[in-house]
């Protein structure tokens, strides 16, 4: 079993997946191709995928039983003791966001009344 999933790729790099995949959701394309199929498949998408991005993965005879290859991702397959796990980047830590606290005595907005003044009605769920 195969797995490409593109991102921000061309229309023409997708159309041409389907020759041998299945396109099962935009950019999701699953089947079964041999594994020279599968080489040439994913060296057409990664010479054609440009500013996108691509995720291939597919069946190994590995303790997992799957391993994938990425191209242009901020997510990376690292091998740890012989099981394949993504390495992700580690963002900066953000700062709090600086807000004034309520003045005491300040009145507190409504809900309710917040959506009737926007002119929109609000409905109860019912099953």
């Amino acid at each position: 079993m195969t797995v490409i999933v593109l991102s921000n790729c061309p229309t023409g790099l997708r159309g041409y997946l389907t020759r041998w995949l299945l396109e099962v959701s935009p950019g999701v394309f699953v089947g079964s191709p041999s594994s020279r199929i599968r080489d040439a498949l994913w060296s057409e998408v990664q010479q054609y995928a440009r500013n996108g991005r691509a995720l291939l993965t597919y069946t190994t005879d590995t303790e997992q039983g799957y391993t994938f290859e990425t191209h242009d991702h901020h997510w990376h397959p690292t091998d740890h003791e012989g099981v394949t796990l993504i390495n992700r980047p580690t963002e900066q830590p953000t700062t709090p966001s600086r807000t004034r606290p309520a003045r005491a005595g300040a009145r507190q907005p409504n809900a309710a009344a917040t959506v009737a003044e926007s002119g929109h009605r609000m409905h109860a769920w019912r099953p």
